[in-house]
């Protein structure tokens, strides 16, 4: 359920951006903890998508839900209509129907996430010049575990649990593993045993090897098993390191407070791993 006052400064920074920010006529509603049934959920999605004077949509917040609004919207309305759709978390599912129907779409910051730190924090500002048109570059510090070399393909990627739960339907962007991705993911309170399961599924499905590349974003809030891996990333490299393609961990992406960065998803990139650092550059 969103909060009046979060939605009203999310807005005032995007008035500040030079934007004209539309409230969703549903989207102030209330249902079991949703901002509204699934249906009103549904509905506005379909409204903002509709809408030719309409040029983006910014959810509100994460929380749960986006999944049971897709299969009231067929995947041929995100290509009829191919606007930006922002957000990060369980907005996963919502990026994940846009590239699958062949539209670029950014994980990032939420209305919560604008209005909390303003437009002029720094993450923040690449969102802004990302709506101008300029595509970001990133360059982060290296980290002991990663995997070097240089790979390019198209980004895909968002929450892990709630992209694996899309696996095998029309809305599931690793439908489109054949066309060489760089996969990127993050989870909060999911434990470790869990993320394993997730790992081996895609494993299973023979999408990891398909993979051109991987980063690997924060992990929050999870449990660790009775084993003596050191953190979730010490897991994780067990067996990603198998793989000879480049990998990048402790990427600034995810439920991680003013480290969140935005990421174009269904674009091509270029990711560089070197001893020194790794670089993400959007081509295009």
């Amino acid at each position: 359920m969103p909060d009046t006052l979060t939605v009203a400064k999310g807005c005032e920074t995007l008035s500040e951006w030079g934007y004209v920010p539309v409230v969703g006529p549903h989207a102030m509603n209330s249902w079991h903890g949703f901002a509204g049934t699934a249906d009103e959920r549904a509905s506005d999605l379909l409204w903002a998508l509709r809408d030719s004077t309409i040029k983006a949509i910014l959810c509100s917040r994460g929380g749960d839900g986006a999944v049971q609004v897709l299969q009231r919207i067929p995947l041929q309305e995100f290509h009829d209509h191919p606007k930006w759709v922002m957000g990060f978390s369980d907005a996963t599912a919502l990026h994940s129907a846009e590239v699958s129907a062949g539209v670029m779409s950014i994980h990032s910051s939420m209305c919560d996430g604008i209005s909390m730190r303003g437009g002029r924090d720094s993450v923040n500002a690449i969102l802004q010049r990302l709506l101008q048109g300029e595509l970001p570059s990133y360059q982060v510090p290296a980290h002991p575990l990663n995997q070097q070399g240089v790979a390019e393909g198209i980004l895909m990627g968002g929450n892990l649990s709630v992209f694996c739960g899309l696996a095998g339907s029309d809305y599931d962007f690793l439908n489109r593993a054949d066309e060489g991705l760089i996969l990127f993911f993050e989870d909060t309170g999911e434990g470790m045993s869990k993320v394993d399961r997730m790992l081996h599924q895609m494993e299973i499905r023979g999408v990891l090897p398909k993979l051109k590349g991987i980063i690997v974003g924060h992990f929050s809030k999870y449990k660790s098993p009775d084993c003596d891996f050191a953190d979730m990333y010490d897991m994780l490299h067990e067996y990603l390191q198998h793989y000879d393609i480049p990998v990048c961990y402790d990427f600034p992406v995810g439920h991680h407070s003013g480290l969140n960065y935005p990421m174009v998803e269904g674009c091509r990139v270029i990711l560089n791993v070197r001893p020194d650092g790794t670089t993400i550059t959007f081509t295009e």
